[in-house]
């Protein structure tokens, strides 16, 4: 039991969680208490699960190869809002925002608390899900031992517990009456519908994902779309009552960018669904007129497919975006006109963007086809040439590169459908393509690491977005993913001789190059951000500071700015050490998890 508890991915999650506890503020205090005891049992659970095989958790078909995940993929989602937290509450009380923006920060501070509490009802009410299905032996095993039952009625009772003190916890964080009431049935509704989901998700989707990973999937996917239907009822609420929704109202700033984003990924998930209740109805009445020839009920279909697909993009999502945000356009052309607001560049960054594209994805899929080099090595080529196309547009046109991100995401999600769905005539080339650089990762039925790199690289990005006092943080999935991994890789697979483990292929070689290249591409990305205008906030000031002391002498105020100095540093080694050890350890998606972890450390 003390060899299985202390496995290497539990130690690097628990040295994640630590720096966030410990950074955490008075008035955050409720958060804490509730994130520790949320990975306590998330801990436990875990344990209990890996080391009962016999258990029910064993009927999901989960992804082969890959550990159950839980208690990473429990405490990532509350760990990343609970940073985001910490982040805004330091610029309030160091009164690093103007006096214009104290207000908006105040209330995303409010939104950021709620949605923690969604995060954790998401992970909290998974957890108890697992411990009731832990209970539960199959029909024909009969229980091991007396205490076995006897553990899992101790954790149920703990969650119990552990629910109870949470609920009080959030209480203290609003004032009783409707509103915390309305809130707090809201957060349990989220998690409610996180367990429904994911039980749908491991049920419909065999082998794709771990538990751990279906639970970030699931838990984002409830937060995302639950925050937008809270939008839209207090949009329509202000509209017919002339009032806002106060407890529903979250008084974030959103962008256009973010509506549209919002808008087509809500569109593309929920196509498939009224797509399979239009289906059956077109086939119906197509049956006879079709009977003579198969060839003519396809095309008949994807005509059907791509004209329920324009209709979604262009009508449906559109008119939800037209009801949260003002429009003076229909959002497409708004589009068109945000691209060509600035022509030379945007338009420019696009032809560069195809050109490498094209390139790359032609040389990477020939040598796919005629080499001999792994699979896993190809991938990474695809790391750096997110690099090369993320990189300068981060630093030069940030706004643009958000929009871009939400196309390419649209884009990824309607082939996937088309692949998976076999729709005529792109279907069958498009799924051999996609096979060409699919590993041990990928299932029959689905195909995630690209949606799990671009979504690795945006992610930080769109967090970012409003305040933010730490620049690199944008940067957390392209340093992560495009240098980090990527360098860890192939040193590790070229030079790599110590193992971290017996079973799995990580060598300590290849972590050490993916944390020194990433402290490299730190040093030098920090002074050109400083050269190019991109840093307006605490880190410019220090470099301010920096150089106002090297033209004096004052021998007190340059140790204070070296201490400053040194601090600095020393939180980024240990972001970095940190992800570095996890993409080292974990055996779950690490396009995934690594970025997120990444980003909330830099945020503190």
């Amino acid at each position: 039991m003390a060899s299985s508890l202390l496995n290497g991915e539990r130690a690097v999650v628990l040295l994640f969680i630590a720096p966030i506890l410990h950074a955490t503020s008075l008035s955050l205090l409720p958060e804490a208490l509730s994130l520790s005891l949320l990975a306590l049992f998330a801990l436990v659970i875990e344990v209990f699960a890996d080391s009962s095989p016999n258990s029910q958790l064993a009927q999901f078909k989960t992804r082969r190869g890959a550990s159950s995940g839980i208690l990473l993929g429990v405490v990532t989602l509350p760990c990343l809002m609970i940073s985001r937290l910490i982040q805004l509450s330091r610029a309030l009380s160091l009164h690093e925002i103007g006096v214009q923006d104290v207000f908006f920060c105040s209330t995303d501070l409010e939104y950021l608390r709620l949605q923690y509490w969604a995060a954790f009802a998401c992970g909290f009410s998974v957890l108890g899900f697992l411990g009731y299905r832990l209970w539960q032996l199959p029909n024909n095993i009969q229980p091991i031992s007396l205490c076995t039952t006897r553990d899992v009625k101790f954790i149920l009772s703990c969650l119990a517990l552990c629910g109870t003190v949470c609920c009080v916890l959030f209480a203290t964080k609003y004032h009783i009456g409707w509103s915390a009431a309305l809130k707090l049935l809201w957060v349990l509704s989220q998690g409610l519908a996180t367990v429904k989901l994911i039980q749908h998700v491991v049920h419909n989707f065999p082998f794709c994902a771990s538990i751990g990973e279906a639970l970030l999937v699931t838990g984002g996917l409830v937060i995302y779309f639950g925050d937008m239907f809270a939008l839209t009822f207090a949009k329509i609420h202000g509209y017919l009552s002339q009032s806002e929704l106060t407890y529903v109202q979250y008084g974030i700033r959103r962008s256009e960018i973010s509506i549209i984003i919002q808008g087509m990924v809500l569109g593309l998930l929920l196509f498939p669904i009224f797509l399979k209740l239009i289906l059956p109805i077109w086939e119906y009445f197509t049956t006879s007129a079709y009977s003579n020839g198969r060839a003519y009920h396809e095309i008949g279909k994807s005509v059907m497919f791509y004209a329920s697909l324009a209709s979604v993009l262009i009508v449906i999502a559109p008119l939800w975006m037209q009801i949260v945000q003002t429009f003076n356009v229909h959002p497409l052309l708004w589009v068109i006109d945000f691209i060509v607001s600035e022509p030379v560049k945007r338009l420019s960054l696009c032809i560069y963007w195809v050109a490498v594209i094209l390139v790359s994805v032609r040389r990477f899929y020939n040598i796919s086809k005629n080499s001999k080099i792994e699979r896993i090595l190809l991938r990474k080529y695809y790391h750096l040439m997110a690099v090369l196309m993320f990189l300068p547009a981060l630093i030069f046109q940030p706004k643009f590169l958000d929009l871009a991100f939400g196309a390419a995401l649209a884009v990824f999600l309607v082939l996937e459908i088309i692949r998976v769905w076999r729709i005529w005539p792109l279907g069958q080339l498009v799924h051999q393509f996609m096979n060409a650089f699919t590993d041990h990762r990928d299932s029959d039925l689905l195909i995630v690491s690209h949606f799990s790199l671009l979504l690795g690289c945006a992610l930080p990005i769109w967090m970012s977005s409003g305040f933010n006092d730490r620049p690199l943080a944008p940067f957390a999935g392209i340093l992560s993913l495009g240098i980090g991994d990527t360098m860890a890789s192939m040193v590790g697979h070229k030079y790599g001789v110590l193992r971290w483990s017996k079973t799995g292929k990580k060598t300590v070689e290849g972590t050490a190059a993916g944390i020194t290249s990433v402290l490299a591409a730190c040093s030098v990305l920090l002074p050109l951000l400083a050269t190019t205008g991109y840093i307006f906030t605490q880190v410019s000031l220090s470099l301010s500071l920096s150089l106002s002391l090297s033209l004096s002498h004052t021998h007190t105020h340059r140790n204070a700015f070296l201490d400053i100095l040194v601090l600095h540093w020393f939180s980024l080694l240990l972001a970095v050490t940190v992800s570095g050890l996890l993409e080292a350890y974990t055996a779950q998606l690490d396009n995934a998890f690594i970025p997120l972890v990444f980003y909330s450390l830099l945020c503190l």
